[in-house]
């Protein structure tokens, strides 16, 4: 077999390190050695041993998800083998979480993440009931967090003195020891006009960095049954 497709440019390597990384700008592999986590439906392929199961969150966790509408609904991967992740075809990075460091990520951003970090669904503050369901989740721990965006993301610095306003349906996440609020850009004249469309940002005050995606949120894709 011969072609441009099967050149070194889409040929998979062997392995160079355990874990996760990069196979290419839209998929990550993962080695496998044990377990690990992943939303349901991204793996692509797969060799080796390895088994897929539907990870539950218990009844506490079930609730949230229907008042939330979070989700995150992931699957655990066990076993020994490598295993590919993509959901699609969005840009793939990988985020270095460290003890101590705090991750808050919009849920439809995470593709995978070792077993060694733990999550939980918080309430973005500030939005209240107002926000329209503004819930992330939020990592810690010492371990990988595999990401997917739109396009390429932007990664913005946040300092006390430049708070930083981004839109609701932009925002992929925000590191640890960042205040959120609400800000509202328009007048209620001007929202009775018609305004602009950008009539309410999520602020972050503080020290830090927000990731948003050049592009807001497209609309749902019809569900197939």
């Amino acid at each position: 077999m011969k072609g441009d497709l099967f050149s070194s440019e889409h040929m998979v390597q062997p392995a160079s390190a355990p874990g996760m990384t990069v196979e290419n700008a839209k998929c990550l592999r993962y080695v496998v050695n044990g377990e690990m986590l992943a939303r349901q439906g991204a793996m692509i392929a797969y060799r080796g041993g390895l088994r897929f199961e539907r990870k539950g969150q218990g009844v506490g966790g079930m609730l949230k998800r229907a008042v939330t509408g979070e989700g995150l609904p992931l699957m655990a991967v066990r076993g020994q083998g490598e295993a590919w992740f993509a959901h699609e075809a969005q840009n793939c990075f990988i985020v270095e979480v460290e003890p101590g460091d705090e991750f808050t990520v919009n849920g439809r951003n995470v593709l995978c993440f070792d077993a060694s970090l733990s999550y939980r669904i918080a309430t973005v503050k500030g939005s209240g009931i107002a926000g329209g369901g503004l819930f992330n989740s939020v990592f810690t721990g010492h371990g990988r967090l595999g990401l997917v965006c739109e396009g390429n993301p932007l990664v913005i610095p946040v300092s006390p003195q430049y708070p930083v306003y981004v839109d609701t349906d932009a925002v992929v996440g925000w590191s640890a020891g960042l205040a959120t609020s609400l800000h509202r850009s328009q007048s209620l004249g001007s929202m009775l006009r018609g305004g602009s469309g950008e009539a309410v940002q999520l602020t972050l005050q503080g020290e830090g960095y927000v990731v948003v995606r050049p592009s807001e949120a497209t609309p749902q894709k019809p569900q197939q049954h």
